[in-house]
């Protein structure tokens, strides 16, 4: 029997959502997060808020609802989704990633009209608010979650690892990607990796897996989960 097991490492509540779509294509999903995500209460600047940008689905629920009024920008469809789960109305998806959400903002909205809230995780989304103040716009930048590593491999993902079902692994983020390798190498389960693929939605997490080490590592067309799954097939 060919290998039908995916190892899911992005953190929930992303990675239950995987899983679902992972177990509809006929693999069978393990999910073992390697990072976990901590809230915080999100303060608002002042003065007018013309639209809220969101590099990512975590940034979504601690959002207050002061703002569920508010045109939102987000960098793909799984971030538009969330945001329309929790009340908001005007979603608009970039359907890529930051460049692509800075584009978007610079297509739809104008420097002068206000301020805009850019939602983001502790040490994220640095690039995208320096890209949109090099046009003009004013950017608040407000930590509204961080992503905290695990300080050892899973057991699932470690059970995965030395089991003969796993054919890939998926890595939504670069900072995922080298925390992964880092604990592979601690769990002594480096050399497991080289008859699995490793499937990221990015060039920046594909380069930190280093490529030696597995079967292949292949980097979604574009920067979405639905690229992602598409290279299962």
């Amino acid at each position: 029997m060919p290998p039908d097991a995916v190892l899911i490492t992005r953190p929930e509540p992303g990675a239950s959502e995987t899983a679902v779509r992972i177990a509809a294509m006929g693999f069978a999903p393990i999910v073992a997060p390697i990072l976990e995500i901590r809230q915080f209460p999100l303060e608002l600047p002042r003065g007018h808020i013309n639209a809220v940008l969101l590099a990512s689905g975590n940034a979504v629920d601690p959002l207050p609802t002061a703002v569920r009024a508010l045109p939102v920008f987000a960098v793909g469809a799984t971030t538009a989704r969330r945001a329309e789960q929790a009340g908001f109305i005007d979603v608009a998806s970039a359907d890529g990633d930051a460049s692509a959400l800075a584009a978007l903002v610079r297509a739809r909205l104008r420097p002068q009209d206000g301020t805009l809230l850019l939602a983001a995780g502790r040490g994220q989304s640095l690039a995208l608010a320096a890209d949109l103040r090099a046009f003009g716009y004013r950017v608040a930048r407000r930590i509204a979650y961080a992503a905290m590593p695990v300080h050892r491999l899973p057991a699932d993902a470690e059970m995965a690892l030395q089991g003969d079902r796993l054919r890939a692994v998926l890595f939504f983020s670069a900072e995922t990607a080298r925390l992964f390798m880092r604990l592979v190498h601690a769990a002594g389960l480096v050399n497991t990796l080289h008859s699995r693929d490793a499937i990221t939605i990015g060039v920046t997490a594909g380069m930190a897996l280093k490529r030696e080490h597995w079967a292949r590592v292949r980097v979604a067309s574009k920067p979405t989960q639905d690229e992602m799954l598409a290279l299962l097939r």
